[in-house]
């Protein structure tokens, strides 16, 4: 049997943890400057408030309902998804954390033990709930992708209060033809439009179809797919999370930029976390887009983009800097108030496979590169950084709404006063 366990508008649920005077009101999270909104709480979804929609649209919306908006706060989001997976992983013997709200259980060696899986999860439920107050839905299935869509009836469809099983086929019909085809793990929003011109709509119509025409349609992902939705196991958690073909890092700035040392610095800490994110999928990078502008609201409009071709493919955070520094020349504009830029990996390839060259040298350095990111994954993302990575408040991202990081910041430790 499998599992997957996924909080509840995580971002929104978490503001909620530390101040109690908020749970019982809609509360919304912004994304990156306060730009739009990307969770809403289930109070907010029934006002209506839309998702993935610009702050300054929808203020009066939010103020006319008393809606409590929050700055996405990182640092405690981080903090309370580790220790909602620590709860998760007593109750296992095998978990996969998928995401930062999201985590697989596979249940290897509990055949028998377990005698009511609902019990089972409604006891899960509860243990998240008093140590971390934080709700989430819990989906089980006979395959990984069946225990991602009894999770979604958990959490979206009406009479299942936090809790689903798909254990056998006629489960796993009530649930599959109440889902779109678009809410299937595995199934992204071109196949799904694919399917839709095919007249699949639904799960529950995906999984009618033939494994092999569906292969030779779209893919073996979607094959597979479509035999786990039977009930066939096929499917490990890194087959949905194939390697990235592009890596892009970019962020508009809480001030506009006017000098190139500080463009610079903003460029070169994104194709850091670029190159970081590339290591991490064993990936090296061919060809780097490096871009910048004001914004298009301006009475002109500027924007520059560069590409990059490295002469041997790399996931060096220096090379990358270099090349930054070489074609920034030619984006920074004398008088241009910069508002936006980026760094994007948009021709990679698998550090497996590389081809080596015999009068270009490696200069990945990996030894070096990974003595970078393990201090930085055990100390804090920034411990260490390239010299050109010089922070400047100018270019920081703004969080008017930022609640306190209750349990990352000393200073903002909660008090209780008795």
């Amino acid at each position: 049997m499998y599992a997957l366990v996924d909080a509840v508008s995580f971002y929104a649920s978490a503001e909620k943890v530390f101040d109690p005077s908020i749970r019982n009101k809609p509360v919304v999270v912004l994304t990156n400057n306060d730009g739009c909104i990307c969770a809403v709480c289930p109070i907010a979804r029934r006002l209506g408030i839309p998702k993935f929609t610009p702050y300054f649209q929808v203020k009066s919306l939010l103020q006319k309902h008393g809606v409590v908006v929050r700055s996405s706060n990182y640092e405690l989001y981080a903090d309370l998804s580790e220790r909602m997976m620590n709860v998760i992983a007593r109750y296992c013997d095998n978990q996969y954390v998928y995401s930062i709200d999201e985590s697989f259980l596979h249940f290897k060696n509990y055949g028998g033990i377990i005698k009511d899986w609902h019990q089972y999860g409604y006891e899960i439920r509860r243990a998240i709930w008093k140590e971390t107050r934080l709700p989430v839905g819990v989906g089980f299935g006979i395959t990984s992708t069946l225990a991602k869509a009894a999770n979604h009836a958990a959490k979206k469809l009406a009479g299942y209060n936090g809790v689903a099983i798909i254990d056998n086929a006629q489960n796993a019909k009530i649930i599959l033809q109440k889902m779109d085809v678009n809410e299937v793990w595995g199934v992204g929003r071109k196949i799904s439009q694919r399917l839709k011109q095919q007249n699949i709509h639904t799960a529950q119509q995906l999984s009618m179809q033939n494994p092999k025409v569906v292969r030779k349609q779209f893919s073996v992902l979607t094959e597979r797919t479509v035999n786990e939705l039977n009930g066939v196991s096929c499917l490990t958690w890194d087959d949905i999370k194939e390697p990235k073909q592009e890596i892009f890092s970019t962020r508009s700035f809480g001030q506009r930029i006017l000098d190139t040392h500080s463009l610079q610095a903003a460029l070169t800490t994104h194709g850091a976390i670029v190159a970081k994110k590339v290591r991490q999928q064993s990936s090296l990078v061919k060809k780097l887009l490096i871009f910048a502008s004001n914004s298009p609201h301006d009475e002109y409009f500027y924007k520059q983009a560069m590409v990059y071709k490295f002469p041997m493919a790399t996931d060096n955070s220096c090379d990358i800097a270099k090349a930054i520094s070489t074609v920034l020349t030619d984006i920074f504009m004398v008088g241009v108030k910069f508002y936006r830029c980026g760094v994007g990996a948009i021709e990679l390839e698998s550090r497996r496979f590389q081809q080596a060259d015999l009068f270009c040298p490696d200069n990945a350095n990996p030894i070096l590169m990974n003595c970078l990111d393990t201090i930085n994954n055990r100390y804090g993302q920034g411990t260490l950084t390239l010299a050109a990575e010089r922070q400047s408040n100018s270019w920081q991202m703004k969080r008017h709404f930022l609640s306190p990081q209750y349990t990352s910041n000393w200073q903002d430790i909660p008090k209780i006063r008795c």
